[in-house]
């Protein structure tokens, strides 16, 4: 009944105070929807559950190590974690199938193929590497809207959901985003044809 009473703000400063309870409110207020947001992106149980823990572990540091400075905005904050984490769970296990869009300009349109031969395996791998090292350089907001359109294959109203911005906002940053990249492309005359 408590945890109903007081504001997520009241909490993590009675957090940092040593009340332990604190941090147990704020978690059952809030994991349902940082479990969720977690899982529509991975679609794995096993993954969730433990960036769900990585999650919290880094809340945890950050608060107990004096860093938090939200200000009022603790749910916000918690989901960026736990964005960010999907974000380096991907890159780290580097389980980023490309998939096709819908639209005729599509620079991902790298699927590998079956059946192909070493060397056109190399090339395909060299193609797919050369796409990461793109969206890398872009910046931030069109970054994230491509890694979750491109890599974790989320609708549009998914992405505007998750970045907390408009559907028009998302495809914006998504049309940048390909602006940005074919400029790259041609700046630095990659060839992103596949063997």
């Amino acid at each position: 009944m408590l945890s109903k009473v007081l504001q997520d703000t009241e909490l993590v400063n009675l957090y940092i105070q040593g009340n332990e309870q604190a941090f147990e409110m704020l978690l059952q207020r809030h994991k349902r929807k940082v479990w969720s947001h977690i899982y529509l992106m991975v679609r794995d149980r096993e993954a969730t559950e433990d960036l769900f823990q990585e999650v919290f572990i880094k809340v945890v540091h950050t608060l107990k190590g004096g860093k938090y400075n939200e200000e009022g905005k603790f749910l916000p904050w918690v989901m960026r974690i736990a964005h960010n984490l999907v974000i380096d769970h991907f890159r780290r296990s580097k389980k980023m199938p490309l998939v096709r869009g819908n639209d005729d300009h599509d620079v991902f349109a790298t699927v590998a193929q079956p059946g192909k031969n070493a060397e056109q395996q190399l090339v395909n791998v060299q193609i797919d590497d050369d796409v990461r090292k793109l969206i890398d350089h872009l910046p931030e907001e069109q970054r994230e809207v491509v890694i979750m359109r491109t890599y974790l294959n989320m609708s549009f109203k998914e992405i505007a959901e998750h970045t907390n911005v408009s559907i028009n906002t998302a495809l914006g940053r998504m049309r940048y985003a390909l602006i940005n990249m074919r400029k790259m492309i041609k700046q630095h005359d990659i060839h992103l044809e596949r063997a």
